[in-house]
């Protein structure tokens, strides 16, 4: 059968993708952690080692996703990635004792690292919205994604891991159908519409526009690797507090529910703001949240951290992507989009080995405030290199 061609990805589709292939994902993380710790009787450490080496597969992807979307076809590697993704999680179904789990996670890393630098490479080709709204669209997706795989991951585990990689299974042999019917793109109408901004981009070659992006990344890599610890070492933190991981599972729900309702409201009050300022202001209160994980110790705490860190994140995080994507020129765009998420998906990487190795060997507290530190000390350094770019810039 034919696959008609499109002349551009509708945002729609986009922000369905974005669902589906996160809500796959974040099956996989909490799962990782409390499955090898408490099932497979793997310590902290080893589990942490995992999920850095499958992200490490994750940073390959990017890089190779970015790599042949650019230069070979984006609808064939969006085919090979999701497919890529979608074979050892439906291996996972039947076998998944140790060490078949990890390879089988490395492989899958690989893949869902290609898929989401594909989503973006997509995203940044909708022109019929502007960039900004794009990107806090797509995050929205992303987040409704996380929500509905850490609340089910909680619900399905009491039936065993099986089952919760046949509903994983379910979300991705959907993407691959997506993939077929909906990416098949015709890009040629967006070059030319680049082609007409040739002047408008080549205003924005600002000497320290690769510092201030370079920074911008550093500082994702800090939030990510932070934001990594709520899915991997929390789940058994909580435990130790006697809170059980299906009452974990249903901190999420907030966080979603918060991005939903809120997030949209966000998105419009922001226009009236200078955006950097947004950005700095969310990822402020963002970090300081870690700070507030040192002394809680009841569900209700965990909870009301959860929903202050999730209006630091409504403000500061959505608007990252489009921050780049503006400070890049037009024929940069892809290459900066890349990077962003070898950053994002190293910090991902890092964060479980980080959190296992001090949580074992020091103490929850020290990790928190060292996560919490680490990332308003990068915000300051982008600040600094954005006054930089705004005085070349006058």
């Amino acid at each position: 059968m034919k696959i008609k061609e499109k002349s551009e990805i509708r945002l729609s589709s986009v922000l369905i993708y974005s669902l589906l292939l996160n809500s796959g994902a974040a099956l996989m993380w909490p799962l990782t952690t409390v499955y090898m710790h408490n099932t497979l009787h793997e310590s902290l450490t080893m589990a942490g080692a995992v999920l850095f080496i499958m992200s490490c597969f994750m940073v390959l992807g990017n890089y190779l996703g970015g790599l042949l979307f650019d230069r070979w076809s984006p609808y064939k590697t969006a085919l090979i990635s999701i497919t890529t993704a979608m074979i050892p999680i439906v291996l996972l179904i039947f076998f998944h004792g140790w060490p078949t789990f990890a390879i089988m996670l490395f492989i899958y890393g690989l893949g869902e690292g290609a898929s989401l630098t594909i989503l973006n490479s997509y995203a940044a080709k909708v022109h019929s919205k502007s960039t900004r709204y794009v990107f806090n669209s797509v995050y929205i997706g992303i987040n409704v994604g996380v929500v509905v795989g850490t609340t089910a991951v909680g619900y399905l585990m009491k039936f065993g891991v099986p089952v919760v990689f046949s509903v994983a299974t379910v979300f991705y042999v959907i993407l691959l159908l997506m993939t077929i019917f909906e990416f098949k793109v015709d890009f040629s109408h967006a070059e030319k519409h680049l082609a007409n901004h040739k002047q408008h981009a080549e205003k924005k070659k600002n000497p320290f526009a690769s510092n201030l992006i370079l920074r911008i990344c550093i500082m994702v890599f800090c939030i990510y690797m932070s934001y990594t610890l709520w899915e991997s070492v929390m789940p058994v933190h909580m435990e130790s507090l006697h809170i059980s991981f299906e009452q974990y599972s249903y901190i999420w729900p907030i966080n979603g529910l918060l991005i939903v309702f809120v997030q949209p409201i966000i998105n419009k009050l922001g226009r009236r703001f200078n955006m950097v300022r947004q950005i700095a202001f969310g990822v402020l209160i963002f970090g300081l949240t870690f700070f507030m994980l040192i002394w809680a110790k009841q569900y209700i705490m965990f909870i009301i951290i959860m929903i202050i860190l999730t209006f630091g994140e409504m403000n500061g995080l959505p608007s990252i992507p489009a921050w780049i994507d503006d400070l890049a020129n037009d024929n940069e765009k892809g290459k900066y989009q890349g990077m962003f998420n070898i950053f994002m998906s190293f910090g991902r990487a890092v964060g479980p080995l980080f959190g296992g190795i001090l949580a074992e060997w020091l103490n929850y507290s020290i990790l928190f405030a060292l996560a919490g530190g680490l990332i308003i000390v990068s915000m300051i350094f982008v600040l600094i290199e954005n006054k930089k770019f705004q005085n070349a810039e006058s």
